[in-house]
Formats: C-alpha cells, sequence, structure tokens
C-alpha cells in the first residue's frame, strides 16, 4: 500500500518519464521501454513474492502440556502418540512438538473435540 507522503514524487518521476517519452528521438525509444519494463517487472516481482515467515520456535513439551492443549488426557496420548504423528521419543521419555500441536489444532480442531468427547476429559 503506497504511503500519501511517497506518492507525490512517484507522480512526479511517473510522470516525468511520460513527458520523455513524448520527445524521445524514435530510436532511443527501445531502450526506454526496456528501462521501464525493467521497472515494472521489479515491481511485479515484489508484488507475487511471498511475505516473508515468521520463525516460529519449537519446544518440546511433555504428556501433560500437550494432553491439556489437545484437550485429551494423558492415557490417551500414550496410546495414540504414534498415529498423531506430534510426538518424538527421548529415551524413555515422550515428548511432543508445540508447533505440531499447534498446527494440528489449527487443521483439526474439530477432530480435538471428537477426541475430547471420547476420553471423558
Amino acid at each position: 500500500m503506497a504511503h500519501p507522503s511517497n506518492t507525490v514524487p512517484i507522480r512526479q518521476t511517473l510522470q516525468a518519464a511520460l513527458d520523455e517519452a513524448g520527445s524521445l528521438p524514435v530510436e532511443e525509444l527501445p531502450g526506454f521501454l526496456g528501462h521501464l519494463e525493467a521497472v515494472r517487472a521489479s515491481a511485479w516481482a515484489r508484488l507475487i513474492r511471498p511475505a516473508p515467515t515468521e520463525h516460529v520456535s519449537d519446544e518440546l513439551i511433555g504428556v501433560d502440556e500437550a494432553a491439556d492443549r489437545l484437550h485429551v488426557s494423558p492415557s490417551y496420548l500414550y496410546h495414540h502418540h504414534r498415529e498423531l504423528g506430534l510426538s518424538r521419543r527421548l529415551g524413555r521419555s515422550l515428548r511432543f512438538s508445540s508447533r505440531a500441536i499447534e498446527n494440528f489444532i489449527q487443521r483439526r480442531g474439530v477432530f480435538v473435540e471428537k477426541l475430547r468427547g471420547k476420553t471423558g476429559s
């Protein structure tokens, strides 16, 4: 979105380019059009470039905290962690990715409600 303070200089610059196009000798027009196309391509590239993603750190959390976030019992997570694909084993300890849980909730929030009903939590 253009900022009002930048609009006037941009319009003046574009008006100068338009005036130049009307006064350039015909043999210089191909080069002039090439410069304009470079400006246009640069602007389009910025418009279609994906927005920078914010780096979200991931944290491995324990079964109790994961169960709270998912609204299920710890027992349910112990029995179904492989199916959910949100966990990692660290030795004998079971840990859950906090980022994977957030993504899971965003994608399948209704499923979490179904899990809650099954577990009675």
